[in-house]
């Protein structure tokens, strides 16, 4: 159910209305708006009805019922956008395109700040990089780990980017946190509940990635895993979907972006580099990315991708990434958005 309190409801009549909820066997969520507060009360939907004697005390406007499954992800809850905060100058989900790029993979110190530097110049606010990379193959590259980390930070020292990286298991979130700025969690772990629970917990950023096989609902709820936890500052990230086309790694559902739009108010990114699995492909899907709405993009770049220890095909050369990036402003200027 949606508390709505009053315009200018006092600090003790909101704080009566949260203690009456937690009396009610629910749990209290605080959006705070311009002009006034809501609630969202979160729990068994079986006795919501009892919630709504909550409508008679002080202060309170309105107690109206949450349709979607997904309750605090929903537009419902909160109608304009959320714009989550990763540092002073960075924002995802404003006017601005966020551009987190980088390798895939941390795989030496010169690779990493040779990334981040290029990414950098060509105009790139986050570098992304894996330390810790869940492979299909037990066989393949699992990541540096926390040497991984530490030449993610050392990178950050160097060229001033916050990094996205991806956390792998519940057992290593608190380490994962103490370095990055924003914690992913890819498409494998979609629907690891004890992960997303986990990252619910912190007080930091989550980038989430669509599950391969994954509906939007499905998408939203994983989503509303982590927000149910405490942490709202969640960004959805659209990375394709498994369908029956050989021709791509994936099939970008761009589609999707539109959609979460109206359903949600959290901020959507693309990742057209794992969308596509094809560099040739990405600066085009980036740019359709953007004129569906999406608020950032995630690009793989490398410096020499014949050489990578995973996905060298997807990744761009940091002289294609730099023309995506010009060209994009285009786009985004079209868009009514800056990069």
């Amino acid at each position: 159910m949606i508390i709505v309190m009053k315009a200018g409801a006092a600090k003790k009549e909101r704080d009566e209305v949260l203690k009456r909820i937690k009396e009610l066997g629910y749990k209290p969520h605080v959006i705070h708006g311009t002009t006034r507060d809501v609630i969202g009360a979160i729990g068994d939907e079986r006795g919501k009805l009892v919630l709504q004697s909550i409508e008679s005390m002080h202060g309170v406007e309105s107690v109206l019922p949450i349709l979607q499954p997904y309750k605090l992800a929903s537009k419902e809850i909160k109608k304009n956008p959320s714009i989550i905060h990763v540092t002073d100058t960075v924002a995802i989900g404003g006017k601005e395109i966020i551009v987190m790029a980088g390798p895939c993979s941390v795989e030496s110190e010169q690779q990493i700040i040779e990334s981040a530097i290029a990414v950098k110049q060509a105009g790139a606010q986050m570098l992304r990089g894996g330390a810790f990379k869940p492979r299909t193959s037990p066989y393949s590259f699992q990541g540096m780990e926390v040497e991984g980390l530490k030449l993610l930070c050392k990178a950050r020292e160097m060229t001033g980017l916050p990094f996205v990286t991806e956390v792998v298991n519940p057992e290593t979130v608190d380490l994962v946190a103490d370095y990055a700025d924003i914690l992913q969690i890819g498409a494998r772990n979609a629907q690891n509940f004890a992960l997303l629970k986990k990252v619910g917990q912190l007080k930091k950023p989550v980038l989430l990635k669509r599950g391969m096989s994954m509906s939007i609902q499905e998408f939203l709820m994983s989503a509303e895993y982590i927000m149910s936890e405490g942490n709202q500052a969640v960004i959805l990230c659209e990375r394709g979907i498994r369908t029956f086309e050989t021709a791509t790694r994936n099939t970008l559902d761009l589609s999707a972006i539109p959609v979460l739009r109206e359903k949600t108010h959290l901020p959507v990114i693309a990742d057209p580099s794992h969308g596509t699995g094809n560099h040739h492909y990405v600066a085009a899907m980036s740019f359709a990315a953007v004129a569906a709405g999406a608020d950032g993009l995630m690009i793989e770049v490398h410096p020499d991708p014949e050489h990578a220890t995973s996905d060298g095909p997807q990744s761009l050369k940091p002289a294609k990434f730099l023309q995506l990036m010009e060209k994009l402003k285009i786009f985004a200027e079209a868009a009514g958005r800056t990069v």
